[in-house]
C-alpha cells in the first residue's frame, strides 16, 4: 500500500495525512497482546502483595487497564508506568519491531523520504487513561524535541491508534499548513512536564481534530503542531507513535553513545541524541540549544526554548534505545 499522488500533495500541503486501514486487526494483535501481557503481569504482582483486589482479567484490551485505574488510581498508574517505561517506549519486544517494519507503512514512508529509511528508536507507547492529567499532551511540534540543525529535514511521525480514537477519548488535533513556517517557540515546564507552545505563540489557523479507527495511520511532518486532550470515556485510548527519517538525515546508526561529547560539533549529532550516560553528554545536549532540559519522567525532554516555569529537575533527551533501527526497504 503506497501513497497516491493526491495523498502526497495533501501531505506536503497540509503537513499531515490520514492513511485509513494501514494496519488490519491481525497486524495490531501481536502488539496488543504484548501490552496486555505487561498489564496482566503488573496487575498480578500488585494483587500478590495486597495492593490490588480485582485484576479484571476478563476485560478486553481497551478496558482492562482503565477498569483497574478507575477502581484504584494508584495501582492503575503503577501499571501504566510499567507499560510506558522511563521514556514512554517501555516495551521493545518483537511485536514492536514488527510494527515498525510493517511493509504497508514502510511503503508509505518510502514515498515521503526515499528507500533508505532509518526507523528511530524514539517511539512512544501512549495509554491515555480516563481523566488522567498526564495523558494530555499540549501543543508542540516534534521538531521542538530535536536538535536545531535537523529542522530543515523531514522526519515523519506515524501515529497509530490501537483502539478507535475519538473526540471523547482524546484523538489528536493538528494545525494544518503552518509546517512551512518553521519552528515555533516552545517552552519547557509545560503541562505535565512536556514542551509546550502556549496559546499566544500558536499561529492563527483553526486546529483540526483527527478522529481515527484502530489501525489507521496519521502521518505528520516534524514541524506540524499537534496536541491531544482529556480522555472523557471509561476506556484507555491506546496509541503508538513511530518516527522515520532518510539515512541522509543526521543519525547515530552504528555509533557509540560515548562519541557524544561536549567537544563534538552539534551539527554532526543525530537529530535525537542518545541517552546521556554522563554529565558531559548532558552538557553536549544543552549546548546545542543553550536551554535547560526538563524532567524526562513524563516522556518529555527539551533542547529548545525557555521555560514557562523552572524545571523541577534536570533531565535529558529520552530514548528507548541508544541506536535506531536501520531499515532497508526495496
Amino acid at each position: 500500500m503506497s501513497l497516491t499522488q493526491n495523498e502526497l500533495a495533501l501531505f506536503h500541503r497540509q503537513g499531515y495525512l490520514v492513511k485509513p486501514g494501514l494496519f488490519i486487526a491481525a497486524d495490531l494483535k501481536p502488539l496488543q497482546d504484548a501490552l496486555t501481557e505487561i498489564v496482566d503481569q503488573g496487575a498480578r504482582e500488585l494483587q500478590a502483595i495486597g495492593k490490588l483486589t480485582n485484576i479484571h482479567a476478563d476485560k478486553p484490551f481497551g478496558q482492562r487497564l482503565s477498569s483497574i485505574y478507575l477502581e484504584d488510581s494508584e495501582a492503575g498508574q503503577a501499571i501504566t508506568s510499567r507499560v510506558m517505561g522511563k521514556g514512554c517506549g517501555g516495551y521493545n519486544g518483537s511485536a514492536m519491531l514488527q510494527t515498525i517494519r510493517h511493509p504497508a507503512l514502510l511503503s508509505c514512508i518510502e514515498n515521503l523520504i526515499g528507500p533508505d529509511i532509518v526507523g528511530s528508536s524514539v517511539y512512544r507507547i501512549r495509554p491515555k487513561l480516563p481523566g488522567w492529567d498526564r495523558g494530555e499532551v499540549p501543543w508542540h511540534q516534534d521538531a521542538g524535541y530535536t536538535l536545531a540543525h535537523c529542522d530543515r529535514h523531514l522526519i515523519v511521525t506515524c501515529w497509530v491508534p490501537l483502539v478507535d480514537a475519538t473526540l471523547e477519548n482524546g484523538c489528536l488535533h493538528v494545525i494544518p499548513t503552518v509546517h512551512r513556517n518553521g519552528i515555533l517557540k516552545h517552552f519547557t515546564g509545560g503541562h505535565a512536564g512536556f514542551l509546550e507552545v502556549p496559546d499566544e505563540e500558536l499561529p492563527p489557523v483553526e486546529p483540526v481534530p483527527v478522529p481515527m479507527n484502530a489501525g489507521d495511520a496519521l502521518l505528520l511532518t516534524n514541524l506540524t503542531p499537534h496536541a491531544s486532550f482529556e480522555n472523557r470515556t471509561n476506556q484507555v485510548r491506546w496509541s503508538i507513535d513511530l518516527r522515520y527519517q532518510s539515512a541522509n538525515v543526521p543519525n547515530n546508526v552504528d555509533e557509540d553513545p560515548a562519541a557524544y561529547t561536549p567537544e563534538r560539533d552539534p551539527v554532526t549529532m543525530a537529530c535525537y541524541p542518545p541517552k546521556p550516560t554522563s554529565s558531559s553528554a548532558t552538557t553536549a545536549t544543552q549546548t546545542a540549544r543553550s536551554i535547560p532540559p526538563t524532567n524526562s519522567d513524563n516522556c518529555a525532554s527539551a533542547t529548545k526554548q525557555p521555560a514557562l516555569t523552572p524545571p523541577a529537575a534536570a533531565g535529558h533527551h529520552s530514548r528507548s534505545a541508544d541506536t535506531p533501527h536501520k531499515i532497508r526497504h526495496n
